[in-house]
């Protein structure tokens, strides 16, 4: 069915788990609550009219001036409709959101995903832990107020024959760059040409 349809349809029958429906860059948009993202996942991914069998994938994205700052995205995809459905989920990071593992097995690597970049936990996860920092990582690097540099530093020390952190130390100097193409900055005169200029006046 058209999206527009399909979103009058979802509307009506999850009137009371769903905050919204809209159209974002030609997508169907579902806004859903987070207590019930867990029956909105189910209905759409068995409902005749709609069979979003596939999750591809989960997210999160951060927005530090709102009082939920974090918003959780499920991407689905329906191959016998040929269509797909975004639904989002807004919390904050105190607040758990209940983990779709029991609808979708995919989420489970996802959310562990979302969990080690924002630190959004998933309330009945089961096996909620880092995925792509190692485990001694302090705090969620896709963050937007975690600093570009991270806190610590990692490095083999020899002596010890063992990894070990250290404080973010920024040797290089810091420099000013004008952005030029390298046709548009490069020098008339490159140093060291003068002495082949000297070279060809003396042989003249």
């Amino acid at each position: 069915m058209p999206l527009n349809d399909l979103g009058d349809y979802v509307a009506a029958s999850l009137a009371d788990d769903i905050t919204g429906i809209g159209f974002e860059s030609g997508e169907l948009v579902v806004g859903a609550r987070l207590e019930a993202i867990d029956r909105v996942l189910k209905f759409l991914r068995d409902d005749i009219n709609c069979q979003f069998k596939l999750l591809m994938d989960v997210c999160g994205v951060d927005y530090p001036e709102r009082e939920q700052r974090f918003e959780i995205v499920y991407n689905l995809l329906s191959l016998t409709h040929n269509l797909r459905i975004r639904i989002k989920v807004a919390c904050d990071e105190d607040t758990p959101v209940p983990t779709a593992t029991g609808v979708f097995s995919s989420a489970a690597w996802w959310e562990r995903e979302v969990w080690d970049l924002f630190g959004v936990m998933f309330s009945g996860h089961p096996d909620l832990r880092r995925i792509l920092t190692d485990y001694g990582f302090e705090g969620h690097p896709l963050r937007k107020d975690f600093p570009l540099t991270g806190y610590v530093e990692m490095r083999y020390d020899d002596e010890k024959k063992r990894v070990v952190y250290e404080p973010v130390k920024l040797t290089q100097e810091y420099r000013s760059f004008d952005f030029l193409s390298p046709w548009e900055g490069v020098q008339a005169l490159l140093p060291g040409d003068e002495k082949a200029e000297e070279q060809a006046d003396g042989e003249a």
